[in-house]
């Protein structure tokens, strides 16, 4: 899952970007309204975290500035701003939830799973491919109802290859999946995510298989 957060406060930003990427959420972080814009411009979204009070004005301004592009994102405001004509306010703008501060990360990971389950189009969210099936929420896998423990990382690339199995994926497409945009990428660092998920595929019986498409992707196919 990928989600933008939109927050000021630099330090509480990177303790949530931790949090979240243990829960294999990949977090795209800004701290102002017009870059975020331009974010969900180049980039889909699973759901947005957006502060109040950022320094080039209120955040709830970018709620509907989004809607109008046809994006229905699921939104969390997280603010301070947390009397009940403040949620009100937010709620009827178009939040999907409104979250006080402080907070608990595990409130927040509720949070965003319920949103998430009203979007028809991750009402779904398990993942089957072979003999996987897949928990990009839970962060878990199992074949054949054993679970497979994997590095958050190759977990990241296996939801990535299943969700679009019998599809080539771009490399810039995996990578999307697995890093945040600040993050400068090795060379080979996705190939070594590749390569070690493979074996690790073989040896718990998986039913699939990725190939490498030479100099465009790669491919999942069940066997």
């Amino acid at each position: 899952m990928r989600i933008l957060l939109i927050e000021d406060e630099r330090e509480l930003a990177e303790a949530l970007s931790a949090a979240l990427g243990k829960h294999g959420i990949v977090t795209d972080h800004t701290v102002h309204l017009v870059d975020a814009v331009e974010l969900t411009r180049q980039n889909l979204y699973d759901a947005i975290l957006l502060d109040r009070r950022l320094p080039d004005g209120e955040g709830l301004s970018f709620i509907p500035e989004l809607r109008r592009t046809g994006k229905d994102t699921p939104i969390i405001v997280m603010t301070a701003l947390n009397e009940p004509k403040e949620r009100i306010e937010g709620l009827d703008l178009g939040a999907d939830d409104y979250l006080g501060k402080p907070f608990l990360v595990e409130e927040l990971m509720a949070r965003l799973r319920a949103v998430l389950r009203r979007s028809p189009e991750l009402a779904e969210l398990k993942i089957t491919a072979g003999r996987l099936v897949i928990d990009p929420l839970h962060l878990s896998v199992t074949v054949d109802a054993t679970p497979l423990d994997l590095p958050r990382r190759e977990l990241l690339v296996l939801s990535a290859l299943a969700r679009r199995k019998e599809k080539t994926v771009l490399r810039s497409t995996l990578e999307a999946a697995v890093y945040n945009y600040e993050e400068e990428i090795q060379s080979n660092a996705l190939d070594a995510h590749i390569s070690r998920l493979r074996k690790r595929l073989i040896d718990a019986g998986a039913g699939v298989a990725i190939h490498n498409i030479r100099g465009v992707g790669y491919l999942m196919k069940e066997e």
